[in-house]
C-alpha cells in the first residue's frame, strides 16, 4: 500500500522537476498569432478589399500567388500598411517575398516598417523620409558603399527629423546590417523574421541560402521603438527595376506565464548571451535559493523512493 502511495508522489516530483528546469532554461516564452497584422492568400475579402490592411501605389494582389508592390516597370512604388497599430510590447514578424526578375541590372528594393505614421509615400523606398520608427530595408541596388556586399539588408531607427542616407544606401543611418547574396531569383522560399523585446534587443534572420535554414543577419541591444506602431512593407524601382512580392506574413505577440521576458527569446533558448549583448549575471542570493530547492526537490525524490522501496520490501517479507 506504501509503495503504491509513494509512486504517485514520485511521478509528481519528477514532473514538477522537469516543469521548474524548462522554466530556468529560458524557454518558456509563448507566442499569440495576431490575426490584425498577418497576411495570407487570398489576401482579400469578398468585397476585393483587405479587412486589416490598405494598400496603394502600384500594388498589384493576386489571391492566389502575391502581393505584388512593384513589377519589373521602371518608376514604380508601391506599399501595404496595417489598417491598426501594433501595440504588442514584444513581438515576432516573419515574411516570405520574393524579389526577382529578369537581366544583371536590377533595382531599387523593398522596405518593412514599424513607424508611427501609416501609408506616407515618399522617397525611401516608395515610403516618406524622416521617420520615426523602425525602418529594414532591403537593398539591391548599390550606390556608394565600398567594400559592401549587395543585396544588402541593412535597418534604421529613425527619430522623426533624420533623413535616410540615401547617396550612400544609409550609410550614415545604419543600426546593424547584412549582406544577403542571392536572395535575389532564389530556386527556394526567402524568408525574413524581425523579433523584437522592448527596450532589450531586435533581431533578424533571414531564410535565403537553403529551405528551410535560417542565417542570423544581426541582433542588436537596447533598441527602444515607438510603443506605438503601423507594420507596413513598401518597395521601389527607379530606371532599374525588379519584381518585389510579399507572399505571406506571420506576427506573433511574445509573452513569458512567469512575467519575464529577459531570457529566451523566441527561437534560442538564451537570447541574453547573444552578439554583441554582454550576459546580465544573475544576483547571488536569487542563485543560492534555486540552488536549495533543487536539492530539496531532489533529496524529496531520492527519499520517496527509498522509503517507498523499503515498505515494499518488508511486506514482502511478511508475505512470507
Amino acid at each position: 500500500m506504501a509503495f503504491h502511495f509513494f509512486l504517485p508522489l514520485l511521478s509528481v516530483l519528477l514532473a514538477a522537476w522537469t516543469t521548474f528546469v524548462v522554466a530556468q532554461d529560458g524557454s518558456d516564452i509563448k507566442a499569440i498569432p495576431l490575426r490584425t497584422h498577418s497576411l495570407q492568400q487570398p489576401y482579400l475579402d469578398s468585397d476585393l478589399q483587405s479587412r486589416w490592411f490598405d494598400f496603394g501605389g502600384s500594388t498589384v494582389i493576386r489571391a492566389d500567388q502575391y502581393i505584388r508592390l512593384t513589377s519589373q516597370h521602371p518608376s514604380q512604388a508601391g506599399w501595404i500598411f496595417s489598417r491598426v497599430p501594433l501595440t504588442a510590447t514584444n513581438w515576432e514578424i516573419e515574411v516570405e517575398f520574393a524579389i526577382h526578375g529578369t537581366g544583371n541590372l536590377f533595382g531599387d528594393g523593398m522596405a518593412m516598417w514599424l513607424t508611427k505614421d501609416r501609408a506616407q509615400q515618399g522617397t525611401v523606398f516608395g515610403m516618406q523620409d524622416r521617420f520615426e520608427g523602425l525602418g529594414l530595408f532591403f537593398d539591391t541596388y548599390k550606390n556608394n558603399r565600398p567594400g559592401v556586399v549587395f543585396p544588402y539588408i541593412m535597418a534604421m531607427v529613425g527619430d522623426g527629423q533624420t533623413s535616410y542616407d540615401q547617396a550612400n544606401d544609409g550609410k550614415a543611418n545604419e543600426l546593424a546590417g547584412c549582406s544577403v547574396r542571392g536572395v535575389r531569383n532564389a530556386d527556394y522560399p526567402t524568408k525574413a523574421k524581425i523579433t523584437y523585446f522592448q527596450d532589450k534587443q531586435l533581431t533578424v534572420d533571414v531564410m535565403y541560402k537553403k529551405e528551410d535554414e535560417w542565417t542570423r543577419c544581426f541582433e542588436v541591444p537596447n533598441v527602444k521603438l515607438p510603443a506605438v506602431t503601423y507594420l507596413g512593407f513598401s518597395a521601389e524601382t527607379g530606371e532599374l527595376s525588379d519584381n518585389h512580392d510579399i507572399i505571406r506574413v506571420e506576427t506573433k505577440n511574445l509573452y513569458s506565464p512567469s512575467g519575464s521576458t529577459n531570457t529566451g527569446a523566441a527561437g534560442s533558448k538564451d537570447y541574453s548571451r547573444g552578439k554583441g549583448r554582454p550576459s546580465k549575471p544573475a544576483s547571488s542570493g536569487g542563485s543560492w535559493f534555486w540552488f536549495f530547492m533543487r536539492f530539496v526537490i531532489f533529496g524529496l525524490v531520492v527519499a520517496g523512493a527509498y522509503v517507498g522501496w523499503t515498505v515494499y520490501r518488508a511486506r514482502q517479507r511478511d508475505r512470507f
